[in-house]
């Protein structure tokens, strides 16, 4: 007697199935196996033909088996769905592995963390009392091998706050515009907890884990952190439990350069299931260049930020590195400076630098930074990825240095101390005394306008103006001025309370100064003319 699988008369063969919806294909795929007739002694004619009906039979058993088993595994939910948030997936480009983190092809359990897309009405109803915004930042850009800080603050409707035992309170101390609230608590886990004597209840396992079914971390305090962050970038994901704010760290040595994104997802406790609350996302970026800016300042210079200043006067450039992380903390640095006036290259150990113009117009100040970074000796100098579209490129929000340089690390002999031109961003060198290092670069460059100015002014004679009852009660101050550097064209007196720290009056007036710096300035003065305390001439 042999068996096989036939379709009934009124099913025929090649029914097709329904690809869209994976409940749809298991229903037909039930229904198939519904129908199929036992047949017995199917080939009766030849024992050959007996044979080759039974393999057959055999194959399509297994067929619509392995399709059964396809169908489930693809009507599964994956972290990639979820975390897209409709964006297209990242899972078309490989990332290498991040310490810590899962991939996204990772199943997302649904049922104990059910998935709304933007526009589910849903949303309206998933906090009470109004709608919690999240806030996602950074700390980007970040320079590659350094870590990455990401910060999550929930912002919850008003009058809405976290105790002490992460529980959400209404504040008393808020005036809300409906007449009293409700209650103490728009959420109180701790009750939650204590109801369900957590420490005694046998379940309690099955709902205390990630989407992905892993357990929540037994830290101190765990059962009081109700809310469930859920982080996504570059094809990988990392969950975590927190109360109204959570932060992660990743290091970026395996992230491709330029700007990337970070997506989260944030969920609440609902005794045994949880709800989605909020979602957020920021871009970051990852550069080979290093993170950098410049201060300029001089003294007196009333506006720094115009790039223009005085002639035969020092300027100050302190050098900013971004580097959140202190990356480059056991690193030796060095600055080349060129100021664009001929007076040649400098390069310095130290982040601040003063130079001198005696010339006046405009000049281009160029700055490059060299970080001789530490690393373990190995076969290969750790390489960031490439970007892979063409013609990526990061730009450097802190930094002039707009490019971003490709990096093919290798061994050299090149000096260290040698910022001519560097070809690569990072390049590892095996030193003499068993150390292995990496090179990176960091560019700064701006155009600054040097003009006369005026260095000195002193006050050589003060002199009261008498004055006659009709011309008021007013103080008159005749006020004989001399200044050093070019010749001025307007006169501001600022007048402060007793203390000089505080201004209570700014006067200015134009004045005609034809070959020397001696000008009369005349003041009037509601109260004694003593509390003067300063003279500008510009």
């Amino acid at each position: 007697m042999h068996l096989c699988l036939m379709p009934s008369h009124d099913e025929p063969w090649g029914s097709p199935f329904n690809h869209r919806q994976g409940g749809q294909q298991i229903n037909i795929i039930l229904t198939f196996l519904k129908r199929v007739n036992l047949c017995r002694n199917w080939g009766h004619n030849t024992h050959t033909h007996s044979h080759t009906m039974k393999g057959l039979c055999l194959l399509l058993l297994l067929g619509v088996l392995l399709l059964a088993e396809g169908v489930l595994y693809a009507a599964a939910k994956q972290f990639r769905d979820v975390m897209s948030h409709g964006r297209s997936s990242s899972h078309v480009r490989s990332h290498k592995k991040l310490h810590g983190w899962y991939p996204d092809q990772n199943q997302w359990n649904e049922k104990l963390y059910p998935f709304w897309e933007k526009g589910d009405p849903r949303w309206k109803d998933c906090w009470r009392g109004g709608k919690v915004v999240a806030r996602l930042t950074s700390d980007s850009p970040a320079l590659v091998g350094s870590n990455v800080t990401f910060t999550v603050t929930l912002k919850f409707p008003r009058c809405q706050k976290e105790d002490n035992d992460s529980n959400i309170v209404y504040d008393r101390n808020c005036r809300n515009d409906s007449s009293d609230f409700p209650d103490q608590y728009v959420y109180n886990w701790t009750k939650w907890i204590d109801d369900c004597g957590w420490e005694n209840c046998t379940s309690n396992n099955t709902h205390n884990v990630f989407p992905d079914g892993r357990p929540f971390p037994h830290h101190p305090g765990w059962r009081r952190r109700n809310l469930v962050y859920l982080f996504h970038t570059v094809g990988q994901y990392y969950q975590k439990t927190g109360g109204s704010s959570a932060t992660v760290s990743i290091n970026t040595t395996n992230i491709t350069l330029g700007k990337q994104m970070m997506v989260v997802s944030v969920y609440r406790r609902d005794h045994r299931t949880y709800v989605p609350v909020a979602t957020a996302s920021d871009i970051y970026v990852v550069t080979d260049q290093i993170p950098l800016y410049v201060k300029l300042s001089q003294k007196n210079d009333r506006n720094a930020s115009d790039s223009v200043f005085i002639k035969d006067s020092p300027i100050t450039f302190d050098v900013k590195i971004h580097d959140p992380s202190h990356y480059l903390n056991n690193s030796a640095i060095f600055y080349k400076w060129d100021y664009g006036d001929g007076s040649g290259s400098f390069i310095s150990n130290s982040s601040i630098s003063t130079h001198t113009y005696t010339l006046q117009g405009n000049f281009s100040l160029n700055l490059t930074v060299q970080a001789i970074i530490p690393v373990p000796c190995g076969p290969a100098t750790p390489t960031p990825p490439l970007p892979t579209s063409p013609g990526a490129t990061t730009q450097n929000s802190t930094s002039a240095a707009n490019k971003t340089e490709s990096t093919t690390p290798a061994i050299t002999t090149t000096p260290p101390y040698n910022l001519d031109s560097p070809t690569s961003a990072g390049v590892m060198e095996d030193t003499p005394d068993g150390g292995c290092h990496i090179y990176r670069y960091g560019h700064y460059k701006t155009t600054i306008s040097i003009v006369e100015g005026i260095l000195q002014v002193n006050i050589i004679q003060m002199t009261s103006v008498q004055m006659t009852v009709a011309q008021g009660e007013n103080s008159l101050v005749d006020f004989v001025v001399t200044c050093q550097g070019s010749l001025p064209t307007d006169a501001c007196t600022i007048v402060s309370d007793p203390t000089c720290q505080v201004s209570q009056n700014v006067v200015c007036d134009p004045v005609e100064v034809t070959d020397q710096c001696l000008l009369t300035i005349r003041r009037a003065f509601n109260e004694p003319w003593n509390l003067l305390c300063k003279h500008y001439i510009g």
